[in-house]
């Protein structure tokens, strides 16, 4: 009796728990995407586009004849320094490309190595109990490797769950946009 109230507690608290995880690798992953498409706006590249507006309002107000080499020279250094801007701005990302990427890497190594945990943990086990009338057609697949059928409940594997809370999460995740 003792031993079948365990397994009631741990499979009644295991699939909200690895929905939890699943939903929480899809978050970190859409999240370090997101950063990695914005960048970052770098005290140095705000530093460079004031200078570089400063210079073109002041080759815009010497509009007169005799002023004409000064603002050609002031255009001259605006559009050395918009290289200056662009050569920085492509280094940054390139750096920030590779960082976001082994970021997004070792996320899916975690989470690679979380799901197989998982499967280890709860293979043979139910994860969740479902009312055999709401999963009519579908009972056979949801209980595969979890024991079937128990007191008209359909007793949820790991694999399918997992399937489950993967297609759950990323539906959450495409309506939280």
């Amino acid at each position: 009796m003792g031993g079948e109230d365990t397994l009631k507690h741990r499979g009644s608290l295991a699939a909200p728990l690895i929905f939890m995880i699943v939903i929480s690798f899809h978050l970190l992953s859409r999240w370090l995407e997101h950063l990695k498409k914005k960048g970052s706006k770098s005290t140095v590249v705000i530093q460079l586009r004031g200078e570089i507006n400063q210079l073109l309002k002041e080759a815009s107000s010497l509009s007169e004849p005799s002023t004409f080499a000064q603002a050609t020279k002031l255009r001259r250094l605006a559009a050395a320094k918009e290289k200056e801007l662009a050569n920085y701005q492509e280094s940054e990302s390139k750096e920030m490309k590779m960082s976001y990427d082994l970021y997004l890497k070792v996320l899916f190594l975690s989470k690679v190595l979380t799901y197989f945990v998982l499967i280890c943990w709860f293979w043979r086990v139910p994860v969740a109990t479902i009312s055999h009338q709401l999963v009519q057609p579908f009972g056979r697949v949801l209980s595969w490797r979890a024991g079937g059928t128990l007191n008209n409940n359909v007793m949820v594997g790991i694999i399918p769950w997992l399937i489950i809370s993967t297609r759950v999460s990323k539906f959450v995740c495409r309506l939280s946009k």
